[in-house]
């Protein structure tokens, strides 16, 4: 049996008493009109108090993201998502990551095949968008909702009405409580010549569409207010 120094016991049991003491107080000083010492605002000496102006907004909390259809093919059948949670994950290799509902029909595509599509829908796109995020290809057949084009990886049905499509090669499936993170390795990139100006992107000619949460809305394409690693540059000293 260990032997510990009387000194270090009474310490313990010292430190054991004061945290006791300090979570009833906790506990009861509010009742009373008092703020414990960890609810008491943070004074520092010289500093000047200003108002708070945030307020608690809670955690389930989203930001802004762009709706793709994510296209499977499930059983021998072509099938599309619409999935908002979607995100460039690497750069060299390219990879893009989705997340989606682990109760969703898509991810059985995806385990099956190893690869899934990523396609961005324009806004005149956006009542079939939606319909896809509705039903189920458990249930109904999505298959003819669009016209279907393949590329190299043959099982990651693409859409030729979105003006800018991508297939991926399963990468990793990352689970989560309660959905997937599905990570692709982007092996074909194929648009529109339209979307496509100085040999990128055209963004503002590809139309995207943005959901926002909770309030459950679509949004297209803001304007252009700035560059990318350019204009913090004048807050550089040195």
């Amino acid at each position: 049996m260990p032997v510990f120094p009387i000194n270090t016991v009474r310490a313990d049991f010292n430190l054991m008493v004061q945290i006791a003491v300090a979570e009833r107080l906790a506990c009861v000083l509010p009742a009373f009109g008092v703020l414990s010492a960890v609810q008491q605002p943070l004074h520092i000496p010289g500093s000047v108090e200003k108002p708070m102006d945030k307020i608690q907004i809670g955690q389930n909390c989203f930001i802004p993201m762009p709706v793709v259809l994510v296209g499977t093919q499930v059983s021998g059948k072509a099938n599309f998502m619409t999935v908002g949670w979607c995100s460039r994950a690497n750069a060299s290799l390219p990879m893009i990551v989705c997340g989606t509902g682990n109760h969703h029909h898509s991810p059985k595509g995806i385990e099956e095949t190893k690869t899934f599509s990523v396609n961005i829908p324009s806004s005149d796109l956006l009542d079939k968008t939606d319909y896809c995020g509705l039903v189920s290809g458990e249930k109904t057949d999505k298959s003819h909702v669009f016209d279907v084009f393949y590329g190299s990886l043959k099982t990651a049905p693409m859409i030729r009405e979105c003006p800018v499509s991508l297939e991926c090669r399963l990468v990793q499936a990352v689970p989560l409580p309660t959905n997937t993170l599905f990570i692709g390795e982007i092996a074909g990139a194929y648009a529109d010549g339209r979307v496509i100006k100085d040999g990128k992107p055209d963004f503002p000619e590809i139309d995207p569409l943005f959901l926002t949460m909770p309030d459950n809305r679509y949004w297209t394409f803001g304007k252009y207010v700035g560059n990318a690693w350019s204009d913090g540059k004048n807050l550089i000293k040195g």
